[in-house]
């Protein structure tokens, strides 16, 4: 699911459990909403509140983490096709038709990270490389190492394309959401139920429905954060793919 959708749903979810507190509060019997009562629903609510928070906190940690690996793998991946370019250049004019086809490669590539990494069916779909990068790597491995400065840089060629295809399987592997659904699920009900608890023990006017309003707004929004950082391919958040798309100049 998108993450304008999960946002969607939350805030659903969240601002609705106030309105059920409101109508609950108009439903009870006055006697039952004595002090006592208030003062559990207080506790629970702010044992509810500390574990919700612990988890929020180990979410935002989660999704953080797993955007700057997917960002550090699309920059290891843009360094090394610069670096193989150049490792083609000093070889010489024997590979010029590998540097020829390493450039549509490369756009395949791209185009074929983002797309699938985007789809929730991404991982679902065996891997396949595109014809163009198959060909480069062939031309690669074929060249005429005629003395030892060309087996050295042929050798280092070949292990870097090797490199860029396992670093092409990491995106491909790792590019599905973060977040498991049921932590969000539970989280969204944890901070439903703190906001039913708001309803419950206060009079409905205008600022206290602005301000209940204003916080399941934000709550919401933490999680649409979340998400958001969970899918680092797709949405308003993504990963750019303008560096590695520019990473070699025409020949």
């Amino acid at each position: 699911m998108s993450s304008t959708g999960v946002f969607l749903i939350a805030f659903a979810f969240i601002f609705g459990g106030a309105l059920i507190g409101v109508g609950l509060r108009k439903a009870l019997p006055e006697h039952h909403l004595a002090d006592d009562t208030k003062d559990v629903v207080r506790l629970g609510t702010g044992l509810i509140g500390t574990i919700a928070a612990l988890v929020l906190g180990l979410l935002i940690a989660s999704a953080s983490g797993s955007y700057q690996t997917q960002s550090g793998h699309v920059q290891h991946m843009t360094a090394d096709i610069i670096l193989l370019d150049d490792l083609l250049a000093q070889y010489g004019p024997e590979a010029q038709p590998a540097r020829e086809l390493l450039r549509p490669a490369l756009g395949l590539m791209v185009e074929r990270i983002w797309r699938e990494n985007s789809s929730a069916s991404a991982t679902q779909v065996p891997f396949r490389a595109s014809a163009a990068g198959q060909d480069a790597f062939a031309k690669i491995q074929q060249l005429p190492a005629q003395s030892e400065d060309q087996r050295l840089l042929k050798s280092r060629a070949v292990e870097l394309s090797v490199g860029l295809a396992q670093t092409r399987l990491l995106l491909l592997e790792q590019g599905g959401s973060s977040i498991p659904t049921p932590f969000l699920a539970v989280l969204i009900f944890w901070l439903s139920m703190i906001f039913a608890s708001f309803g419950l023990f206060s009079r409905l006017n205008p600022v206290a429905a602005g301000v209940l309003f204003i916080c399941a707004l934000s709550a919401s929004g933490a999680i649409f954060l979340i998400v958001e950082l969970g899918q680092p391919f797709s949405g308003f958040m993504q990963i750019s793919s303008t560096p590695l798309r520019n990473a070699l100049a025409p020949l």
